[in-house]
């Protein structure tokens, strides 16, 4: 899943990131809005990590988003 499919779908996925990092408020995300530098941001702020840290938490999150993808839409197809 691409940035821009992230973005456009980031009211299904807020729940994801939520449980990908809890400690980020529902307000956080509302103004995050997808928006992959304001997410790596706010992760960097509130859990006090570097921004090399956090762009590869995105990243591993980011592909596990695409497995997922790619499983969801497969079993709608069966």
């Amino acid at each position: 899943m691409n940035w821009n499919q992230i973005e456009g779908n980031w009211k299904q996925l807020k729940g994801n990131v939520k449980q990908q990092w809890g400690n980020l408020t529902d307000d956080q995300l509302d103004v995050i809005a997808g928006k992959r530098g304001e997410l790596a941001g706010k992760i960097q702020e509130v859990y006090g990590k570097t921004k090399e840290e956090v762009e590869k938490q995105i990243s591993d999150w980011q592909a596990t988003q695409k497995e997922m993808s790619c499983c969801n839409s497969d079993s709608k197809d069966a």
